[in-house]
C-alpha cells in the first residue's frame, strides 16, 4: 500500500472524530458557562431583594418603591402573575 494512500485513509477517519470531539468540548463549555451565568444572576437578584427589604424595614423606602424597583424590566403580565406574599406558583 502506498504511504500517501495510507495517510489519506487515516486522516479521513480522523476528521469526523476530531470534529465531534471539538463540538463536544464546545457544548460542555457552553453548558458550564450558562450554569455559572444563571447562578450569578440568581445571587445578585437575591442580594438586591435583601437590600431592598432592609431599606423598607428601616423606613427609608416605601414597600411600593421597593416593589417597583424589583419589577423594573419585567413585563406587565409577569408582574401581574407574581404573588410576592406567597411566592410564585404557591397556593395561599
Amino acid at each position: 500500500m502506498d504511504l500517501f494512500t495510507l495517510a489519506a485513509t487515516q486522516l479521513g477517519e480522523l476528521i469526523p472524530v476530531a470534529a465531534m470531539g471539538v463540538g463536544g468540548v464546545i457544548a460542555v463549555t457552553w453548558i458550564i458557562m450558562a450554569t455559572i451565568d444563571s447562578t450569578v444572576k440568581a445571587r445578585e437578584k437575591e442580594a438586591t431583594r435583601r437590600e431592598l427589604a432592609a431599606y423598607v424595614a428601616e423606613g427609608s423606602m416605601s414597600a411600593q418603591d421597593a416593589a417597583s424597583i424589583m419589577n423594573a424590566g419585567r413585563s406587565a403580565r409577569a408582574v401581574a402573575s407574581a404573588d410576592f406574599t406567597c411566592g410564585p406558583k404557591k397556593a395561599c
